[in-house]
């Protein structure tokens, strides 16, 4: 029987349905009720397979019975929910799911936050605008008509600038001091008024955020910040790559807020990436108070899901032209997108681990692309990829523009920097008197004593230290036996922590999968004591506090310490830091999360306790991080009229990566990191995917990642016999986590296009489903 003409929606399943041929797939077709009118990027909820199941979903296509050709039965939507998705946007989920190897309607669903899709917040209010007599009708006129009631409210009314409204009829009701809503419909039945039903997402003031600028607030340029913002600027509306690199305290932003400047001139908008953990309030402030709460919407993991939606309403509507926040802002509906900034490009929390495993950074290019819209990439340390696009290979031209800021803008200096050997540090350490071989040692004897200095005369130090707990992992003290306390389900050494809420004290933990045991007594093998190896931040803590008790250094008060196991919370991690930066705390011990763009003038050291935590890891990008993350703390110390101290403790100080860091010298280690790199083809000269196949069972995994690796070979043997390298599979460096074996196949192609096709011809066999056994990773930031 045909189908009869009508309206018709083709859309994207949030979850349940994998699209594993080609990203063209557009869907699922459903009819539309009579009355109903969609376009691309609206959201709907559709019965979903013999059940009728309703789930979200969202619109990529409409048409009339065409759409529906050849087709015996078609279901109708079940419920149409309104604009959602910016259709730009639909484009860029067809290349992600292209690009990425992963379903659409994933990539689809990752791009609305879970507050928009649930409508978080969201009621319906009346809107309040002008009726037609209120501009036509003189008051007279007007007066006759009203009672004594509604002759007050008109007064109310009539003291309200004429483009006050529309307005929201709360907001109405609480700013002209009008009794009830009774009183509007009234004066609307006069058509004084007119009230229409509109959805209002409610949500919590954002405190500390002023709706107005304060442009006195705004620092004069400096003339390399000027150089920069006046040759940008003229090119923002065409699309163009501009590396800032920038060294730590040189004002990247100031560049930033100026350019954003120059689009709001323009009427249209921007959007700025920011790492999560360095989104503070200190940094979303600066924004904020340049341009006024009103314009800017602020986007992070500490916003209430109300308060998400809210913003991103804001957004939607227009109202809000900059958006400030982390990964996912970047989909974010602006209006006339014409200027991304990604500030500290390099960094590896801009890639998402799960699906769809996308990097912020390359999505916001393909998007400034698309949009026709400048982008900046800003970092004291680019990550190497982004630095080689700025000059030209094999006869290419540079693909990016490259600016530099080499001064500080306070015309302050680069901290001086010392490299510390451990080893001899410890042989120091043992010819000191009282010394006592079995206690362990976080600080050496030369950071320990510029420490006391530091606190001596008042001021603050930062200790970083990569690594969490009180233990890496525990052995056995008899280094004939070896015995280490691994963890049971997983390829990985338990780590030591103190936990004050446990009745045994001391446990261990898998950071892997969060398994959580007791410490043994003894060593179960032998009997001997246990040792503990590798200490991380809490056991760094205790020594601190327990040498310069005596300056008034106490955990908890004037020592501070900011990692994974004490931050549970984006509000608990900007306290901590708040109290830092009031001078309240003295000492600030963490990871990497106070190594990002933190700006403290009251530190005067900073501690780098193990430059080598990276070093080691079986990962062609090991060196680059060391370097990046060394760097990025050392510009920490003296951003003041302090030049302040860095202090770096290694035992490999002969290792490039710390050498040029201390050294402040990027250039020096890009150029030679970049060279080995082209010697053994690795990215950024050539293309690369990993796919980890995983089962509980190790011959499985084995099987089917061989299965997956022969299909690529075959495949790459009929692309390019030369141009596609297979590697593997392999056990992958953590072999086993979660009870689950992990085998990895790596892919290195000569270019993007042929990466894309040897991954695409393997998908179409269905080799890669987007499931729990098989994970495919293009452009990986980590190799574990």
């Amino acid at each position: 029987m045909p189908i009869p003409d009508g309206a018709f929606v083709r859309v994207i399943v949030d979850r349940g349905i994998a699209q594993f041929g080609d990203s063209r797939d557009e869907g699922l077709t459903y009819r539309l009720p009579d009355g109903i009118r969609a376009n691309p990027g609206d959201r709907v909820e559709v019965p979903l397979g013999k059940t009728g199941k309703t789930v979200g979903a969202t619109v990529t296509a409409t048409g009339d019975g065409s759409l529906a050709a050849g087709m015996r039965q078609i279901k109708s939507i079940t419920t149409y929910l309104g604009p959602a998705l910016h259709p730009r946007l639909l484009d860029l989920a067809r290349w992600m799911s292209s690009y990425y190897v992963c379903p659409l309607g994933m990539v689809i669903a990752s791009m609305l936050p879970a507050a928009v899709k649930k409508r978080t917040g969201e009621r319906t209010v009346l809107r309040v605008s002008w009726g037609t007599k209120a501009s036509t009708a003189d008051e007279p006129a007007i007066a006759a008509t009203l009672t004594r009631a509604t002759k007050k409210a008109w007064a109310a009314l009539a003291t309200l600038p004429r483009e006050s409204l529309p307005m929201l009829a709360p907001q109405l009701l609480e700013q002209t001091g009008i009794a009830s809503l009774k009183t509007l419909e009234r004066l609307a039945a006069l058509d004084l008024l007119r009230l229409e039903e509109t959805s209002h997402v409610r949500a919590t003031a954002m405190p500390g955020f002023a709706a107005t600028p304060s442009p006195a607030a705004a620092p004069t340029p400096t003339p390399d910040q000027q150089r920069i913002i006046d040759a940008i600027a003229p090119t923002i509306a065409t699309f163009h790559v501009d590396l800032l690199r920038g060294i730590t305290g040189s004002g990247k932003t100031e560049v930033y807020l100026r350019l954003i400047a120059k689009v709001l001139e323009q009427n249209k908008g921007a959007i700025v990436l920011v790492p999560e953990i360095a989104l503070t309030p200190q940094t979303s402030q600066r924004f904020v108070s340049r341009f006024g709460a009103t314009r800017v919407a602020v986007l992070h993991s500490g916003l209430t899901a109300s308060q998400r939606h809210r913003e991103w309403e804001r957004v939607r509507k227009g109202e809000a032209t900059v958006v400030v926040g982390a990964r996912s802002a970047i989909f974010a509906p602006v209006h006339n997108l014409s200027l991304i900034v990604v500030d500290e490009e390099h960094d590896g929390s801009y890639k998402q681990d799960q699906l769809p495993r996308y990097n912020a950074r390359d999505v916001a290019i393909k998007l400034a692309h698309s949009c026709n819209a400048c982008i900046v990439l800003g970092s004291a340390t680019p990550s190497l990829e982004s630095y080689s696009h700025t000059t030209s290979h094999d006869g290419k031209p540079p693909r990016y523009t490259l600016w530099e800021l080499t001064q500080r803008a306070g015309g302050g200096r680069l901290p001086p920097t010392r490299i510390v050997d451990m080893r001899e540090e410890r042989k120091l350490r043992a010819s000191q008197p009282l010394f006592n071989p079995r206690e362990q040692h976080l600080l050496g004897p030369t950071l320990e004593a510029e420490l006391e200095r530091t606190l001596q005369a008042g001021n603050q130090a930062m200790l970083l230290l990569n690594r969490r707990g009180v233990a890496y992992y525990l052995s056995c003290s008899t280094p004939a036996c070896g015995f280490v306390v691994m963890c049971e389900d997983c390829d990985s050494a338990l780590v030591m922590h103190r936990d004050v809420l446990s009745p045994a004290g001391n446990v261990v933990k898998c950071h892997h999968c969060q398994l959580e045991q007791v410490v043994p007594k003894v060593c179960p093998t032998c009997g001997k004591p246990l040792a503990s190896i590798a200490g991380g931040t809490q056991r760094l803590t205790e020594e601190v506090e327990r040498k310069f008790a005596a300056l008034g250094i106490r955990a908890g008060t004037t020592l501070l310490r900011v990692d994974s196991d004490t931050m549970h919370s984006a509000r608990e991690y900007f306290d901590t830091l708040g109290k830092f930066a009031s001078g309240e705390a003295r000492v600030l011990v963490g990871t990497q999360m106070i190594a990002k763009g933190l700006d403290f003038p009251g530190v005067t050291l900073v501690g780098i306790v193990d430059a080598d935590t990276a070093l080691n890891i079986p990962d062609f990008r090991a060196s680059e991080r060391t370097f990046q993350l060394v760097s990025q703390a050392a510009g920490r110390a003296g951003r003041a009229s302090d030049t302040g101290r860095v202090i770096i403790q290694s035992y490999c100080p002969h290792v490039s990566a710390i050498r040029f860091a201390a050294s402040h010298d990027y250039t020096g280690f890009a150029t030679e990191e970049l060279a080995t790199r082209k010697n053994v083809g690795l990215p950024p000269f050539t293309r690369m995917a990993r796919i980890v196949c995983r089962d509980e069972q190790s011959s499985k995994a084995k099987q089917h990642a061989g299965i997956v690796a022969e299909s690529l070979r075959t495949h790459a043997q009929q692309l390019s016999p030369t141009g596609i390298i297979i590697t593997g599979p392999a056990p992958c460096a953590l072999a086993r986590i979660a009870k689950h074996f992990r085998f990895a196949i790596d892919i290195n192609a000569a270019n993007a296009s042929l990466l894309r096709d040897v991954l695409t011809s393997v998908r179409r066999e269905g080799l890669l489903k987007s499931d729990s056994t098989t994970a495919v990773d293009v452009d990986p930031v980590s190799l574990m």
